[in-house]
């Protein structure tokens, strides 16, 4: 079994000692819950779970705390992928809700399972997801007095289960300051993606990540027999044709966990059961 997951990039105003303290803790204990959770369930509902904690937690933008777009409104989405039915599900710019990843989950027995704006919304509603506003006053201060000036990206976590099934969630609450009804790459196969081979979760300007159609590059590249180390290296190789900016996590077939970003300011935890790796 292993497990790991992201936290997204941070931004120049989050940079400080004091905030890298409590999301790195953050992020040890989600994962370290994660994998204990992983002992007892699927790698899909693991993912599923895991990323709902960081949804919870205000440190990160999914969820509670997604950032705020140029209207005042939060629009959130968030994807699930199973590698073994090779099912993908997900919400794109949904509004009040507190857990958009269980939402994309909800999706996933459906013929009809990618859902946006409105769409999305009246399911969750139908589906007895209560409205719920993902606010915190920060965020409120960061939209008013324009503080930040990199995107805190979002939330991800990518799971290997006790059956060698990977599964892979994604969460985000956008840039901040986007135009309504801009659509990032968290709930498309660029920024998540898996197969029975390997699985990805992205992090970053999501323009960058789907020009570089990113998660399902690099899975297909493990998937036609090369490592995961060096899918990572040749897929953010190619990223720099067009300044990208992105950060991923991944796990393979055999177990290899590995990151890889653009900037060395992403956020991120793995288990395997016996170490514990987390961003220094």
């Amino acid at each position: 079994m292993k497990i790991i997951i992201h936290g997204g990039f941070f931004s120049e105003s989050t940079r400080d000692p004091e905030t890298k303290f409590q999301k790195q803790n953050a992020l040890i204990k989600i994962v370290q819950k994660g994998y204990d959770y992983l002992s007892t369930h699927t790698a899909a509902q693991t993912a599923v779970y895991t990323v709902s904690l960081l949804e919870d937690n205000p440190l990160f933008n999914a969820g509670l705390g997604s950032q705020i777009q140029s209207d005042g409104i939060i629009r959130m989405s968030a994807a699930l992928m199973d590698g073994k039915t090779l099912r993908m599900s997900g919400v794109i710019n949904i509004e009040n809700i507190q857990h958009p990843i269980q939402v994309a989950e909800k999706l996933m027995s459906y013929d009809d399972r990618i859902l946006g704006d409105k769409g999305a919304i009246t399911f969750a509603h139908k589906n007895d997801f209560a409205n719920f506003n993902p606010e915190i006053e920060q965020r409120r201060k960061e939209f008013i007095e324009k503080l930040y000036s990199t995107p805190t990206s979002t939330v991800g976590c990518v799971c290997l289960d006790v059956n060698k099934n990977i599964a892979v969630a994604t969460s985000t609450g956008g840039k901040g300051f986007e135009i309504p009804g801009r659509i990032s790459d968290s709930a498309t196969v660029a920024g998540n993606y898996a197969n029975q081979y390997c699985g990805v979760s992205m992090t970053g300007i999501g323009e960058d990540i789907v020009s570089g159609a990113m998660a399902a590059k690099i899975v297909t590249r493990v998937t036609d027999e090369m490592s995961i180390k060096d899918a990572f290296h040749k897929s953010f190789e190619e990223l720099k044709q067009i300044d990208g900016f992105a950060g991923a996590i991944g796990i393979d077939y055999l177990g290899n966990i590995f990151h890889q970003e653009s900037h060395p300011t992403m956020v991120f935890a793995s288990f395997d059961g016996v170490e514990l790796k987390y961003f220094s």
